[in-house]
């Protein structure tokens, strides 16, 4: 592997594991501020990225996407340990279950506008490294918040169709041990990683646009 790639993909690695923190942080701290302490009580409300880590999601598949040739996409994606939650503390069940799973890519959506209006601020400063780098970690987090919608476990997305479709938690978790497998599958069709790049830069775009970065 080339060393500038190699750089780069370590580089795309480190910024996964800050945004996959902070994601994970977005589902402990709506959690408690719906009522429920048991991420709180487990430590997880928390920006240390150790108390977050999950050994295929964030290790395994984004470090096999860094150095195996012909790599799923030319960003990294993955997952996190799962915040756990219990719908009986929540104050309103349903719908703070949903919000509590869409705070997640709420908040890589959150910092995706961040970043690009950092990337403002070095377009204003003519300091192009940290225009690319901002808008490189916009384009991985906004990437996470639409991979994570995906309705397979351990995905955001699987969660709200869970309590959409009203399937018990048993259930849910006899499918959930083996979804990481449907995960990896899934991006291996063409139309569904073409479908995450399409809304990726779109949003990105237009985040670019209001923010007259260009």
């Amino acid at each position: 592997m080339d060393p500038n790639q190699l750089a780069d993909g370590l580089i795309q690695y480190l910024i996964l594991v800050g945004l996959l923190t902070f994601h994970e942080f977005g589902h402990a701290w709506t959690a408690m501020k719906c009522g429920d302490d048991t991420a709180k009580s487990l430590g997880r409300v928390s920006l240390n990225p150790i108390v977050h880590i999950d050994p295929i999601g964030t290790v395994l598949l984004p470090l096999l996407m860094l150095f195996l040739p012909g790599s799923i996409n030319r960003y990294m994606i993955g997952w996190a340990k799962p915040v756990p939650v219990n719908p009986d503390n929540l104050r309103h069940k349903k719908f703070d279950d949903i919000l509590v799973t869409m705070a997640g890519p709420g908040m890589n959506l959150i910092l995706a506008v961040g970043l690009v209006a950092l990337a403002k601020v070095g377009v204003i400063s003519n300091c192009m490294p940290l225009v690319e780098l901002c808008l490189k970690a916009a384009t991985i987090s906004l990437l996470l918040c639409f991979f994570n919608l995906i309705p397979i476990p351990p995905l955001d997305g699987s969660h709200v169709m869970r309590v959409v479709t009203g399937m018990t938690w048993e259930a849910y978790a006899s499918f959930a041990q083996f979804g990481f497998i449907g995960v990896i599958l899934v991006l291996q069709i063409p139309q569904v990683r073409e479908t995450l790049w399409s809304v990726t830069y779109g949003t990105l775009e237009l985040f670019c646009r209001i923010f007259g970065v260009g």
